[in-house]
């Protein structure tokens, strides 16, 4: 075991892993958005919208991530006449794989909102949309914080897909040290281990976030 590989690797290694959190940050924050568009679209009355939505999920939540990202950055440039940043790619994939799941998680947690509080809160004169955004949302979300955060943490480990478009996150840069010094074993045994701790961390978040807003 060549310790001193993994040490003088260490810098390179957590540069892909920050390289790692962004992605996983921001495809969290667009996914979550466009969730949220989608869930709302998905219960609404419209029957037509209902199904359109319902296909959307179906549809990227049964076809693989991986041909998702070649889809956006290898067929969207051939329509468009101009290539995307592996990095852009990358964020953009994961956002709308990540709206299929978190749309579900949160149309599961605005369901579990008591029918009576959309009733008392229309008869003292809210809106329906001022119902949703100051009633119902807020419970919602903080009922399906542990769900979200597993979303989290599953974007962080399927990040590792994007080293399939060269973007140079935790995985990739452990192939690149582990094709120059021909010592995979160490490389990997590194790069799981950065990601083991990036996990933990984000579960020590979790456990956090509902002790604070007590979600049961």
């Amino acid at each position: 075991m060549d310790f001193g590989l993994i040490r003088d690797s260490l810098p390179f290694l957590l540069q892909g892993a920050w390289v790692t959190v962004r992605i996983t940050a921001l495809s969290l924050v667009f996914g979550i958005l466009l969730g949220t568009v989608v869930a709302l679209a998905r219960m609404s009355p419209i029957r037509w919208l209902s199904w359109l939505t319902l296909g959307y999920i179906e549809l990227l939540r049964g076809t693989p991530l991986l041909v998702q990202i070649f889809l956006i950055f290898f067929g969207i440039p051939q329509l468009i006449q101009q290539q995307i940043n592996e990095f852009v790619a990358g964020v953009i994939a994961f956002s709308i794989n990540s709206s299929a799941y978190v749309a579900e998680i949160l149309r599961s947690g605005i369901q579990s909102i008591p029918k009576g509080q959309r009733e008392a809160a229309l008869s003292l004169g809210f809106s329906p949309t001022q119902t949703l955004r100051y009633i119902v949302l807020p419970q919602a979300f903080t009922r399906v914080i542990p769900p979200l955060v597993n979303e989290g943490i599953s974007l962080l480990k399927n990040s590792s897909l994007l080293s399939a478009i060269a973007v140079v996150e935790l995985t990739r840069a452990g192939q690149l040290v582990a094709a120059r010094t021909f010592k995979p074993f160490e490389m990997y045994l590194a790069v799981s281990v950065i990601y083991l701790v990036m996990t933990l961390i984000l579960s020590w978040v979790a456990r956090q976030l509902e002790a604070r807003w007590q979600v049961r």
